[in-house]
């Protein structure tokens, strides 16, 4: 069926669009925010964050221009909008390049996903500049540029600014930084740019993070699971999964405010958290897959350069209380994502 749904910038109509797309209809939205449409600068469109961004502002009938350091757009080519939304070319570790880009567009919001995110290769000697250089320097030189326009600016951090000890899951206020490794370090000095640059500011750490668009855990754990019958997976981390199409519904619903401050957001499952071990298994089953999945320690399975937090609870009330809609559970995220992907 081809359907016309009519405000879908509100939470059921968003939730109708969705149903209607799972179940293989057309669906045509319309919910125009008359005088309240933004527009919006996203950094790092090739990524799998940054793709479901711009194509939930342009959902919304928000303006987006994306950039990102390659040429041209170099994220997935499939038939959403952000293949065709105005596209930037942009350095963001040159400090002038930014203070221009963004002095020349004077958006209302900056939606910053570009980020170093290979978490071992960070612990390489040659690579700890660019890394400092590219998740404290640019994010600095953002949120200066934020500034001078008095644009609204929302930065995704992670758990890896805290130590990853204890069982207590970490609140987004709390203030006990202890990275333990060169990437979380260099995302804190991040965080700290921003918030001692900005009033207008969000924070938002995720975990675990899993899209459409670039590797991630679970098409390694699908790959890895097509070739091998046995894989082993390490149960002592804890923590939840995000997906990215859920988490940019919620980020967007947070630019649309001015509720600023520190969150945490990943998909949940009733305040529960499971290790990489349970993600697997469930991966698995809902796939379809008989591969045998080995419950090991981190020590055991010891192929890490960087300490990896054992503790990535990340406490999610601070959402609701500001009155913003959570995350789905992780297992409905899982099963829409292997869907997305044509694994099931």
């Amino acid at each position: 069926m081809r359907v016309f749904v009519t405000g879908v910038t509100g939470q059921l109509g968003y939730d109708v669009i969705k149903e209607l797309a799972i179940r293989g209809h057309t669906a045509i939205g319309s919910g125009g925010r008359a005088g309240d449409d933004m527009k919006v600068f996203v950094t790092g469109v090739g990524g799998q964050l940054g793709h479901d961004v711009v194509n939930e502002l342009e959902r919304r009938s928000h303006e987006s221009i994306g950039s990102d350091i390659q040429p041209v757009y170099s994220g997935v080519q499939d038939t959403s909008a952000v293949v065709n939304v105005p596209y930037i070319q942009l350095d963001i570790t040159d400090r002038e390049a930014v203070k221009k880009v963004i002095s020349d567009l004077k958006p209302d919001a900056i939606v910053h996903c570009a980020a170093w995110t290979a978490v071992d290769a960070a612990e390489d000697e040659e690579n700890q500049p660019k890394v400092h250089a590219i998740n404290a320097d640019g994010t600095k030189n953002i949120a200066d540029a934020a500034k001078a326009v008095g644009a609204k600016m929302l930065y995704l951090s992670t758990d890896y600014v805290f130590d990853g000890q204890g069982d207590r899951p970490w609140q987004p206020d709390d203030k006990n930084y202890a990275p333990l490794n060169v990437y979380g370090q260099s995302k804190l000095d991040g965080e700290l740019s921003v918030s001692q640059t900005l009033e207008k500011y969000f924070i938002v750490r995720i975990a675990w993070v899993f899209g459409l668009n670039g590797k991630n855990f679970i098409k390694t754990m699908l790959n890895v699971g097509k070739t091998h019958p046995q894989v082993r997976v390490v149960n002592d981390q804890i923590g939840t999964p995000t997906y990215t199409l859920d988490l940019a519904r919620l980020l967007v619903d947070m630019i649309e405010t001015d509720k600023y401050g520190y969150y945490h957001a990943t998909n949940d499952e009733g305040g529960k958290y499971i290790s990489w071990y349970d993600f697997t298994k469930e991966i698995y089953r809902q796939a379809g897959m008989t591969t045998e999945v080995l419950p090991v320690s981190t020590a055991e399975y010891g192929l890490s350069k960087a300490a990896r937090p054992f503790n990535s609870r990340l406490d999610k009330s601070k959402l609701e209380n500001a009155g913003f809609k959570p995350l789905p559970d992780w297992k409905d995220a899982l099963n829409r994502y292997l869907k997305e992907i044509g694994e099931i």
